[in-house]
């Protein structure tokens, strides 16, 4: 997958240096730095508590940082915050719409909240460009998680904002339902859309352009797919066959294994050091395990880079 086709020189949608915020003594958001192209789906990845809602927040304005500048749309997060408000459609983790109203209804309600001229054509568009025709005059209330998901979508693009900030969209949705949900991003995305996504999901991570990955608070690496994948340095074995419990319980006590991780009835094992590394699968292995050398996934990368942070709430 090819990235946005902006030039380099194109001022960026998100340009932030140092954000940190801290709740009490707890330093929630630990001088994060970061920069945004237009057009692009940006992918922002950690653990659960590890600052990802409370940056987004920070960048539309929902929250003031203890330290730290920048811009975003080009305008500045401390003394600009009514015009991102304004530029900005923020998708939350939860469904923040009203239960009790119809998809129709609904959309009407966040049209008028904005003071949207034209609002019934920009409703009906709305409905049609998500395709909720055949449900608009159904309760909120009683819509499936990915019919939710189409409306909360299709309430903040009514603006017709200039950046997505989209917190967690497709957790608890069915795979139809994401797979329908990312070919609608990436065609926004196409029409130069700028879309910022937190997910847990790996195969969400790599359809994204770049992607960050925060843990506790701290920005631990940044860049595609394969520059993240190949910046890691993480080394991973396929271990097949014999008592993987066992197998994995053995491993963990080899100084050169730094994770072992289940996938299926396979494990696999990783570390930095190649050398060291084989040698521990040699003398920890039986005659009756097979194991050999396969590329690092997203998902080995991001576990070690998990393990190796420092929990902020420790």
């Amino acid at each position: 997958m090819t990235g946005p086709t902006a030039a380099a020189s194109v001022e960026p949608i998100i340009d932030v240096q140092g954000l940190t915020k801290s709740f009490g003594t707890k330093v929630v958001v630990d001088a994060i730095s970061m920069k945004v192209r237009p057009g692009e789906i940006y992918g922002f990845l950690g653990p659960n508590g590890s600052g990802k809602t409370t940056f987004l927040r920070m960048l539309c304005g929902l929250l003031r940082p203890d330290a730290g500048t920048g811009t975003c749309l080009g305008y500045d997060i401390l003394r600009e915050t009514r015009e991102i408000k304004r530029r900005v459609g923020y998708m939350t983790q939860r469904f923040g719409h009203y239960e009790d109203l119809t998809i129709r209804e609904n959309l009407e309600f966040v049209a008028r909240v904005y003071g949207l001229p034209r609002r019934r054509e920009v409703v009906d568009e709305a409905i049609e460009r998500l395709g909720l025709e055949a449900r608009q005059n159904q309760l909120a209330g009683t819509l499936s998680g990915g019919w939710k998901q189409r409306l909360a979508l299709a309430a903040c693009m009514l603006h017709r904002p200039q950046l997505l900030l989209l917190d967690e969209p497709t957790a608890g949705v069915d795979p139809s339902a994401r797979r329908d949900f990312w070919e609608e991003i990436h065609q926004l995305a196409a029409e130069g859309l700028t879309v910022m996504i937190t997910t847990h999901y790996m195969d969400e991570a790599e359809r994204c352009h770049r992607l960050a990955y925060i843990a506790y608070g701290r920005l631990m690496t940044e860049g595609t797919v394969r520059e993240v994948v190949d910046d890691a340095g993480l080394v991973t074995y396929l271990v097949q066959g014999g008592d993987q419990q066992a197998i994995a319980a053995a491993l963990r006590r080899e100084e050169a294994v730094q994770q072992t991780v289940a996938f299926g009835e396979d494990l696999h094992v990783s570390g930095h050091d190649r050398a060291a590394l084989e040698a521990a699968l040699r003398d920890a292995l039986g005659g009756d395990v097979r194991w050999r050398p396969i590329d690092s996934g997203l998902e080995d990368v991001f576990i070690s880079l998990m393990r190796r942070a420092e929990d902020n709430f420790r």
